[in-house]
């Protein structure tokens, strides 16, 4: 598990506990036989906070889809295979993404709706930093990552 994946999980426990929501979210074992379909999964009996998250922690200024993202055995893209699962689960799909600062430099995260990627993805290679902030930045502070609020006002989501 990387730390922008740990992070994450302690950044959205983080949020469960701070506003008394039942909630928990964590990542399954990893294991060779069977496949992970996405980094992390939340849990809830409030519908929204069932979520399935992808991360990725990258160098640089644009996440691409076909750079970021992987083809199965099959040759079935990775987009393609999460939009599958979530449609099958019910979840609520999110894609979270860091973006490493470098030396001296603070990282940056943000989570983007799965419905918003896929509108991206129909209309360009990759996303930039820049469009991200149509997404929930995760905000930084002693180290860890603060989610504010998971459905605010100015993203229609819902």
């Amino acid at each position: 598990m990387s730390d922008f994946e740990r992070d994450t999980i302690h950044c959205i426990n983080d949020f469960f506990d701070t506003r008394r929501l039942k909630g928990y979210a964590y990542r399954l074992k990893q294991s060779k036989f069977n496949t992970q379909y996405v980094d992390i999964l939340v849990d809830s009996l409030d519908p929204r906070y069932y979520l399935a998250i992808e991360c990725k922690s990258i160098q640089g200024k644009k996440l691409y889809f076909s750079q970021h993202f992987h083809e199965d055995k099959n040759n079935v893209h990775q987009i393609d295979s999460i939009t599958d699962f979530i449609k099958k689960t019910g979840r609520r799909g999110f894609l979270a993404v860091e973006f490493r600062g470098g030396r001296g430099k603070q990282n940056v995260a943000y989570l983007l709706p799965w419905e918003k990627l896929q509108e991206f993805r129909e209309n360009s290679p990759g996303i930039s930093r820049e469009d991200f902030k149509c997404g929930i930045e995760l905000k930084r502070s002693s180290g860890c990552y603060i989610l504010n609020d998971l459905y605010p006002k100015e993203l229609d989501i819902l």
